[in-house]
């Protein structure tokens, strides 16, 4: 046999499966039998055994197979239902009649805050049968090239009050500790942070600058430029010069592309740590920076966390006013500097930095 016919042959298989799998679908709809279509859940992921169905009844059988609360939502032409939220190890179902065209499938968890991290896919739902059709109805299996996404950017500068966190125990323990069981292995170091960690309310107030911008252009090609400079307690003069992204992921702490606009975490959202109370930010970066102190290079690959944040700090003080701050206005800009793996510890109290300028302001764009 040639090696043509047997491509051929095999695309023609390929075709033959295709139209039996539709063919059955659309049998099964005929006897008012519900598509069935299982979605596994996990961080940061939706996963479907089905990207295409035919218009009709379908029933979504949903586990979630992570180790933190998720949901299941689909959204399109009309239709935004969603299950309860699902534990992990546990399942649910829903079933719902679709018409044809494109749906958002999707975890709403955080007010869509798990979405933004990846949990997102979509499904395809084909038109049914049309008078003088073949009985497969009028199916069309390409779809228009999807327009290319805008890139957004922020610019962010930071203003006085600028105050230092140093270590200390975090102020709603109590709160955060049916959360942190959730953490698995993380949990015995997120229960020492909350004992002698950088979310404290043992601040002092500094002196520093800080501007940035950053670009979420999606997956691994998200970009940001900053310089921040500051004195510490002990009087050392700081710079960290930020030049590339972190784009690394890990569980429960999501680097998807090092910069996110507009998520919704920490506290009791099941995203990131819970040792920060629950905020909205308007952008959340990690990143590597080049760190110096007193004009010498102490690292190239400081590991940055970087938040414009919804207030969390009280005036005075500066102490962590509340659990959920979700509410508050966004203009606090948070900055956490902390060694790579394997790097010494900073010279500075916990061998960390954390800075926080309680006024910010900020301009977005796209292009």
């Amino acid at each position: 046999m040639s090696r043509k016919y047997c491509v051929v042959t095999r695309t023609l298989g390929g075709l033959l499966f295709a139209a039996s799998a539709l063919g059955a679908t659309l049998q099964r709809q005929a006897l008012n039998e519900p598509v069935q279509v299982t979605a596994k859940l996990s961080e940061w992921n939706v996963e479907l055994s089905e990207a295409t169905v035919a218009a009709g009844a379908v029933t979504f059988t949903v586990t979630n197979a992570g180790s933190i609360p998720h949901g299941f939502e689909v959204e399109g032409h009309g239709i935004e239902q969603q299950t309860a939220l699902i534990q992990p190890g546990s399942s649910a179902t829903l079933t719902l009649t679709l018409r044809p065209g494109a749906y958002e499938v999707y975890c709403p968890v955080g007010e869509d805050s798990h979405k933004k991290l990846g949990m997102e896919t979509h499904l395809t739902v084909l038109g049914g049968k049309s008078s003088g059709s073949s009985g497969y109805g009028d199916i069309k299996m390409s779809r228009p090239p999807a327009a290319p996404a805008k890139v957004q950017g922020i610019q962010v500068t930071g203003a006085s009050p600028v105050i230092q966190i140093l270590p200390g125990p975090f102020p709603f323990a109590d709160s955060a500790a049916a959360i942190l069981k959730s953490f698995g292995d993380e949990k015995e170091g997120l229960e020492s942070q909350a004992q002698n960690g950088p979310y404290s309310n043992n601040v002092t107030p500094i002196t520093g600058s800080f501007s940035f911008t950053a670009w979420d252009k999606g997956a691994t090609r998200d970009s940001v430029n900053g310089v921040a400079e500051f004195t510490t307690e002990d009087r050392a003069r700081w710079k960290l010069v930020l030049d590339r992204v972190q784009t690394k992921d890990v569980p429960h702490h999501p680097r998807f592309g090092g910069v996110i606009m507009g998520l919704y975490y920490h506290g009791m959202t099941g995203v990131h740590t819970p040792l920060v109370p629950t905020i909205n930010s308007a952008v959340a970066l990690w990143a590597f920076g080049h760190l110096y102190r007193n004009g010498t290079l102490v690292t190239d690959n400081a590991m940055v966390h970087v938040m414009q944040l919804s207030r969390t700090r009280r005036d005075g003080d500066f102490a962590l006013a509340c659990w959920d701050c979700s509410k508050n206005k966004i203009e606090e800009l948070q900055l956490q500097v902390l060694p790579s793996p394997r790097e010494p510890k900073f010279n500075a109290p916990g061998g960390f930095l954390f800075v926080n300028w309680e006024k910010s302001r900020s301009r977005k764009s796209a292009s």
